[in-house]
């Protein structure tokens, strides 16, 4: 049997993604499939699919929003501010962070979880430079190095590539999990992933 990838494409700035992260990573390591993780910046994703940053939404999708957050976060148990202190700054040095472990050979996983739960759960400021390189360090990485990848035209690269390339595939949000080219976007259709994933199935498509 060929191995099973998928392309996860997400943002640290996403509580979406947070809420999914853990039980992702969990459910792609106990079906034995290679992770791609593709962080990417969501304002030209959003201009190519039609889709609005926050401020710009209804009131009412905005309140529905914070519903539906609380709902997940007690369904996933876990600790999620509603209004983090740090929201605004762009995660684009934790994103790169991501791109620049992985790049290295190793597995973003561990970080991608401290980051996440730094901004959602813990109000650090995860665009400040001190902050991405003590959870680098925390997650057992080369945090100086890693944290000078990160700022690197090759890795800035690398980031928009996954935009391009998220756009292709027609991803609309952060998380969006890419399986044989069918994505499944939103934390909550991780069910449905697992069910693609063991059965095997062909790609869904328009």
């Amino acid at each position: 049997m060929s191995e099973i990838t998928v392309d996860y494409f997400y943002t640290h700035g996403s509580p979406w993604a947070y809420l999914g992260h853990d039980h992702f990573v969990e459910m792609a390591a106990r079906h034995g499939v290679k992770v791609r993780y593709r962080p990417v910046f969501l304002g030209p994703v959003f201009e190519a699919t039609g889709g609005l940053p926050l401020p710009k939404r209804h009131p009412a999708r905005r309140h529905y929003r914070l519903i539906e957050l609380q709902r997940w976060r007690d369904k996933r148990a876990l600790p999620l501010n509603l209004q983090p202190a740090f929201a605004n700054p762009a995660p684009t040095l934790a994103d790169c962070a991501a791109i620049a472990i992985q790049e290295a050979g190793e597995s973003p996983a561990d970080f991608s979880h401290r980051a996440f739960r730094a901004m959602w759960a813990y109000d650090k400021d995860v665009a400040d430079e001190h902050v991405v390189e003590g959870m680098l360090a925390d997650a057992g990485h080369d945090a100086h190095a890693l944290l000078t990848a990160a700022k690197s035209d090759a890795v800035k690269a690398i980031y928009e590539q996954n935009q391009a390339d998220g756009i292709a595939l027609e991803i609309i949000g952060s998380p969006c999990y890419v399986l044989r080219g069918e994505p499944f976007w939103g934390q909550d259709r991780l069910d449905l992933l697992e069910e693609a994933i063991v059965s095997g199935r062909h790609p869904y498509a328009p």
